[in-house]
C-alpha cells in the first residue's frame, strides 16, 4: 500500500469511530432504523443526480451489494446494538475482518500470509481487551444479530472487490438508493414514532444525521470503496479493527468518559496488530 492509501485506511475507521458518538445522539431523537433510512435516502438524493448511471450489467451487482452492505449489515447491527451491550456489539462486529479475509481466500484467490493472520489475531485481542467487562453477559440474540451484520459487511466487501472496480461515488449513490427502501420497510415493521420524530428532533439530532450523511457516509464509504478497488482485502480490512479504538477515544474526548489502562493497552494491541499486517503483502491484489 502507498503512504496515501495507508492514511486513507486509517482515516476511514477514524471517521466511523467518531460516528458511534454521533449515532448515540441521533438515535435519541429518531427511531434507529428510521434514522438510518433518512441517511441513505439523503445520500442517494445528493449523489444519484450527479454521478454516472451504472451499466446494465452493474445494476444486479450493485443491488446485491446494497442488500448485504445496507439492509443486512446496517439493519442487523442497529437492531442488535439497540437490544444488547454496546461493548459486546463492538467486539462481535470486528469479526467482519476475519470473515472478509476468509471469504477473500476462496472467492478472490487472496490467500493471507502468516504475518497478516498474526496481525489480525493480535488486533482482535486488543479489541477484546477494549470491550471486556460486564457487557459480555448480554444474551445471545443481540450477539447473533451483530455477528450476522459483520458477516454481511464481509460479503459486501468481497462482492465490491469481485465485481468492481466501481466509481466510489456512483456505487455509494446507487447502493444508497437501493438500500433506503429496505431499511425503511424494516423501520415500519418494528418501530414507531417516525413522523413525530421529524417535528420533535432538535438541532443536535439533525447535525448528527448530517454527519452520518456527509462524513461517515459519502466521505467514509467513498474512501473505503476507493481502497477496495486498489488494494487486496487482506491489506485493507485489518484497518477496520481500529474502529473501536477510535470509538472509545472519541467517547473520552466528547462524552466525558475517562481514559483507562484497559483503553491504553487494548488500543496499543489493536494498532500494533494492524501495523504487523502491513509489514509485507498478506495477499496478492487482483
Amino acid at each position: 500500500m502507498s503512504f496515501i492509501q495507508i492514511i486513507c485506511a486509517v482515516l476511514v475507521p477514524l471517521l466511523w469511530g467518531y460516528q458511534f458518538v454521533v449515532i448515540k445522539v441521533g438515535v435519541m431523537e429518531f427511531p434507529p432504523l428510521f434514522f438510518l433510512a433518512l441517511r441513505f435516502l439523503a445520500i442517494a438524493l445528493l449523489l444519484v443526480p450527479f454521478v454516472k448511471r451504472p451499466a446494465r450489467q452493474q445494476l444486479g451487482h450493485i443491488t446485491a451489494i446494497s442488500v448485504f452492505l445496507g439492509g443486512l449489515n446496517f439493519g442487523l447491527f442497529y437492531v442488535g446494538l439497540g437490544l444488547g451491550s454496546g461493548s459486546l456489539s463492538a467486539v462481535a462486529y470486528q469479526l467482519a475482518t476475519p470473515f472478509t479475509i476468509l471469504l477473500a481466500w476462496p472467492l478472490l484467490a487472496e490467500r493471507p500470509s502468516l504475518t497478516t493472520s498474526a496481525g489480525v489475531l493480535l488486533a482482535f485481542v486488543g479489541v477484546i481487551v477494549l470491550a471486556a467487562g460486564p457487557g459480555l453477559s448480554a444474551n445471545m440474540l443481540p450477539l447473533l444479530l451483530v455477528i450476522g451484520a459483520a458477516f454481511a459487511f464481509a460479503v459486501s466487501n468481497v462482492l465490491t472487490k469481485r465485481y468492481g472496480p466501481f466509481d466510489p461515488l456512483m456505487l455509494m449513490g446507487w447502493s444508497s438508493l437501493f438500500t433506503a427502501p429496505q431499511v425503511m420497510a424494516m423501520s415500519l415493521l418494528i418501530e414507531h414514532g417516525q413522523l413525530v420524530s421529524l417535528s420533535t428532533a432538535d438541532e443536535r439530532g439533525w447535525l448528527a444525521l448530517a454527519y452520518t450523511i456527509f462524513v461517515g457516509g459519502i466521505v467514509g464509504f467513498g474512501l473505503w470503496f476507493w481502497l477496495i478497488a486498489r488494494c487486496s482485502m487482506g491489506r485493507i480490512t485489518p484497518f477496520g479493527l481500529l474502529l473501536p479504538v477510535f470509538a472509545l477515544i472519541s467517547s473520552v474526548l466528547f462524552l466525558g468518559e475517562h481514559m483507562t489502562t484497559k483503553l491504553l493497552v487494548g488500543g496499543l494491541l489493536a494498532i500494533s496488530g494492524v501495523a504487523i499486517t502491513q509489514v509485507r503483502p498478506g495477499a496478492r491484489p487482483i
